[in-house]
């Protein structure tokens, strides 16, 4: 079996026949950085000190366009070991004691939040608690054992009901279900939580975020996580969306920079309609913080949406605007098949 080291924590494990490097870690109770879990988003990135590894499925893996293989940049979520490896990535020390559990749930909840979003709401039997980071995502596991992931939009310490904000996909397998044949009180299975994207608590760093569509999610369980916690870290929350109809909600959003001054908030739309009436930006969303910032290199940024914006996001964001590569955190949604 594959031997892998982690260059910067010294943390050694070894890998099984055909298992990815990030399922090893995880296995062995290392969590490495990862988002989607599917090569989509990038999140998994990391650099190939020494050793060779293999993708299974080359053309299946989106980033691997994206990113620099000469460089010995690897997705470890689909990476395998050919050979005893060491790898240059931060291990992410909070989710570690966090436990991962299958459960049951009840749906509560289904709210039409605009034209082709729904807020889903489930609840967890009165016995089991679920423990997670603000921004985490969980997966329904569906009978047919296929499953589809979604950010939580809500925060930890309201938790009662599990927040979900699902987006309409014509002939979407899971979220046509959702729109024309779910009702309250079915019950659904899911695992959680999942994933690396939450806020960093010990940075003073001032905060960007970059909502694309649904990716307004787990930025708001950030947002209303740092209030209830007293975060005083400068936010400039930007939220790219199609048209003015696409701000499922844009009232609350706007209601946070009312109400806290260390809050700003820009909505901005690539594709505004003559009825929208709209005054304020327009564009891709990425572009409008290039526009309102020169240097990024003191701050840090959250990024969510589908893996086109994230990209975009990271690439400019670090080579235009001085970010720093470990300071862009970012999760995206692969949408085949939901």
């Amino acid at each position: 079996m594959p031997h892998i080291l982690i260059q910067s924590s010294g943390a050694q494990f070894e890998a099984e026949a055909h298992e990815t490097i990030l399922d090893a870690a995880l296995r062995c109770h290392h969590t490495l950085p990862y988002g989607c879990r599917s090569g989509a988003c990038g999140a998994c990135l990391g650099r190939l000190v020494s050793g060779s590894v293999h993708y299974e499925d080359r053309d299946s893996v989106q980033a691997l366009g994206r990113i620099d293989e000469a460089a010995g940049e690897v997705l470890l979520c689909q990476a395998i070991a050919d050979t005893d490896i060491e790898i240059a990535v931060d291990e992410v020390e909070q989710v570690e004691e966090i436990e991962v559990k299958k459960l049951p749930c009840r749906v509560v909840k289904l709210e039409r939040l605009s034209h082709d979003v729904m807020l889903l709401g489930i609840k967890l039997p009165e016995k089991d608690r679920l423990l997670f980071l603000a921004g985490q995502y969980l997966d329904f596991i569906l009978r047919d054992g296929r499953r589809r992931s979604f950010s939580m939009a809500n925060a930890p310490h309201d938790d009662e009901i599990l927040e979900l904000h699902i987006r309409h996909l014509a002939d979407g397998y899971f979220t046509e279900h959702v729109f024309n044949k779910m009702k309250e009180k079915d019950l659904l299975r899911i695992e959680a939580p999942l994933g690396t994207f939450f806020l960093r608590e010990d940075s003073e760093a001032p905060m960007v975020m970059v909502a694309g569509g649904t990716g307004f999610a787990p930025l708001k369980a950030i947002i209303e996580h740092s209030l209830h916690v007293d975060f005083k870290r400068p936010i400039h929350l930007y939220w790219g969306v199609r048209s003015k109809r696409d701000l499922y909600l844009h009232d609350l959003a706007q209601s946070w920079a009312d109400a806290h001054e260390h809050i700003r908030y820009t909505p901005v739309l690539s594709d505004p309609q003559a009825e929208d009436e709209w005054s304020g930006r327009t564009g891709f969303v990425h572009e409008a913080v290039l526009a309102d910032y020169d240097d990024l290199s003191q701050h840090a940024v959250y990024s969510c949406g589908p893996p086109i914006m994230v990209s975009a996001a990271r690439d400019s964001f670090t080579h235009q605007r001085h970010l720093k590569t470990e300071h862009f955190y970012a999760d995206s949604f692969d949408i085949s098949g939901s």
